[in-house]
């Protein structure tokens, strides 16, 4: 029996039906079970407390924790702290795992079932589903970064009255954290959380750093510990660094608007090859099929995507000025 006969529509939607209700009763698992046991995990986190590493892991992983090490977790946990998704490291192996499969199996019926181009097909797909999670992540730590900075001008400034007013920094962060919106006010409360549970400042201010690698969030850092170590008018310190750090981001603002027509052309020239190609094949689906399924037509498409990559990155650089 030809192996690829059996990879019909049928299957296909029988397959995608089986995945959905697999992941849906893991996620009710995951979320009935172990409560607890989390929340005095990130108790003690909170508070400095150093829990054993098999306890915790064991309590953070739950029964995807086997897929990742401990430094490979850490790692990856902060990342998704940055992202502010909430998901453990194993989850998140779990999932990319997941993805992997699942690309690698459009490959294949893409590429025709089994045979040389659906092979290859599977591996562009499977390439896919490794990178799109890591896609998706990169993509969430950017939008977040970008909206916590455009917020950090306006915090420093209410910091600031809240001080001159009479008002003690702890307190100036958590009428801040009421006043604003996310995600400033998220890792606002979270400093003040973790000051209440017995941080100090200076290692609560740290771990918000962790989370928001922000060049300007590293200035107002810097001011506070020094500030805190030789005294000083803080409310004029956090004046000036508001100043600076507003000046910033209306050059970033006149840089981005003057390089918006070569970002756009980088944009055009990546994608103008690939929609081409989409409306060939639907004009003439037996000429352009043919460059999946001949050795030189493959070559000439990792060639074409390889060089169109390299331009895109080109561009890019070219464009991106630091400030």
């Amino acid at each position: 029996m030809d192996l690829s006969a059996l990879l019909t529509l049928p299957m296909v939607m029988a397959f995608v039906f089986a995945a959905s209700i697999l992941v849906l009763f893991l996620g009710l698992d995951r979320v009935l079970a172990g409560r607890n046991e989390i929340i005095e995990t990130r108790l003690d986190r909170y508070a400095g407390r150093a829990a054993p590493a098999s306890a915790q892991a064991q309590k953070e992983g739950g029964r995807f924790d086997g897929l990742v090490d401990e430094k490979r977790g850490s790692s990856i946990a902060t990342e998704l702290a940055r992202a502010d998704l909430r998901l453990t490291p194993g989850e998140y192996v779990a999932l990319n795992l997941g993805s992997i499969a699942f690309g690698a199996f459009l490959g294949l019926l893409v590429g025709g079932g089994i045979s040389v181009s659906g092979f290859v097909f599977a591996l562009l797909g499977a390439l896919l589903g490794f990178y799109a999670p890591r896609l998706y992540v990169r993509i969430a730590q950017g939008r977040r970064l970008n909206a916590f900075n455009g917020q950090l001008g306006d915090t420093i400034v209410l910091l600031s009255n809240s001080l001159r007013s009479g008002y003690s920094l702890l307190q100036s962060m958590e009428t801040a954290a009421k006043e604003l919106s996310n995600p400033m006010s998220a890792e606002l409360g979270r400093v003040t959380r973790e000051i209440g549970l017995g941080l100090t400042i200076q290692e609560a201010l740290a771990n918000m750093y962790r989370r928001m690698p922000s060049d300007d969030l590293d200035l107002l850092i810097t001011a506070i510990n020094v500030q805190h170590e030789v005294g000083g008018n803080l409310a004029e310190i956090l004046d000036n660094i508001a100043h600076t750090i507003r000046e910033r981001i209306r050059i970033k603002g006149e840089i981005r608007t003057i390089t918006a027509q070569q970002r756009l052309s980088g944009y055009l020239l990546s994608i103008l090859p690939v929609i081409l190609g989409f409306i060939m094949y639907l004009l003439n689906p037996e000429y352009i099929s043919r460059m999946w399924k001949d050795t030189c037509g493959l070559i000439m498409l990792g060639t074409g995507a390889f060089m169109i990559f390299l331009g895109y990155l080109a561009i890019r650089k070219i464009t991106n000025i630091e400030v």
